[in-house]
């Protein structure tokens, strides 16, 4: 099985590495970094390099594919390679997803038209403009598609989708060894868990957070 997770320049590195930590464990998975020209791209923040081992042409026929978000994501709203990278490989896939604003690329591409699906909590309503319908859930399943929301939840979605692929004992047994038990110091991911002052001052800066 070859999972194929795209790069792009300004990608959020949970987006991609949350779910690669999972998936890439899958028995028998091959999991390669693919992008529109090899070598290095920058993350969202700027401070870690990420590397395109393959380029768009050289992964054809991927059995999953899935598409990280991040700032870098508006550059990949308009029709060309990726989307129509994205396209010809959706063919043949078993699984297409996408963490975080990676499904509002996936929406451009025409992939999510009349399709359920989630996005950052932020973007989540952008979807509607490219004719998904947005949900306001962590991960959501329409057919072989799958979105995960904003960043972390890409942990979540991968775990779910090894469910699907090799059993709730396999999908336990990735959740144990990566010791994925999570108990934050605060009940504040979702915006409606925080003080509105809160979420209004997260928005001044949110093209450096996300």
């Amino acid at each position: 099985m070859q999972i194929a997770i795209l790069l792009y320049d300004q990608v959020t590195a949970l987006d991609a590495v949350g779910p690669y930590e999972v998936l890439s464990r899958f028995p028998g998975a091959r999991t390669v970094f693919v992008g529109e020209k090899l070598g290095e791209v920058r993350t969202d923040i700027g401070t870690l390099g990420m590397t395109v081992d393959a380029t768009l042409d050289e992964v054809l026929r991927p059995d999953v594919v899935l598409v990280p978000g991040g700032i870098g994501q508006q550059q990949h709203m308009l029709d060309g390679q990726v989307h129509e990278w994205l396209r010809a490989v959706d063919e043949h896939t078993t699984w297409t997803t996408s963490i975080c604003t990676g499904s509002l690329i996936l929406a451009a591409a025409g992939l999510l038209t009349g399709r359920r699906a989630t996005s950052h909590w932020v973007r989540r309503d952008d979807l509607a403009r490219y004719g998904a319908v947005p949900m306001h859930r962590r991960v959501v399943f329409d057919g072989k598609y799958v979105t995960g929301g904003g960043v972390s939840a890409g942990i979540d979605m991968a775990l779910t989708l090894v469910d699907l692929m090799g059993g709730s004992e396999l999908a336990q047994a990735i959740q144990c060894g990566i010791e994925y038990d999570p108990h934050p110091p605060y009940d504040a991911g979702a915006p409606d868990k925080v003080d509105p002052a809160i979420v209004a001052q997260l928005l001044t800066y949110k093209d450096v957070i996300f």
